[in-house]
């Protein structure tokens, strides 16, 4: 029996937060909801959407590189 925070093959998020693809090799970050309050991660969010569409299967996908991102997350957190 599949554990309850899967769905189709799929670990769900905690409450509180979501899923994002990073990368070429498509790397998986869990991320707090709170960062989509924050201005600079609606505009990675808005390039996404122009990118990718709204409508996409695979999740959310950052068009960014894997060290950017991280340095983006790091940055988000501490302020």
């Amino acid at each position: 029996m599949p554990r309850k925070e899967e769905i189709g093959g799929r670990r769900r998020a905690p409450k509180g937060h979501f899923v994002v693809y990073v990368g070429d090799e498509m790397k998986r970050f869990v991320v707090p909801t709170s960062y989509l309050h924050n201005p600079i991660f609606q505009r990675l969010l808005d390039k996404a959407a122009e990118e990718y569409g709204y409508d996409n299967q695979n999740g959310i996908i950052l068009p960014c590189d894997e060290s950017t991102f991280k340095s983006l997350i790091s940055f988000l957190r501490n302020h």
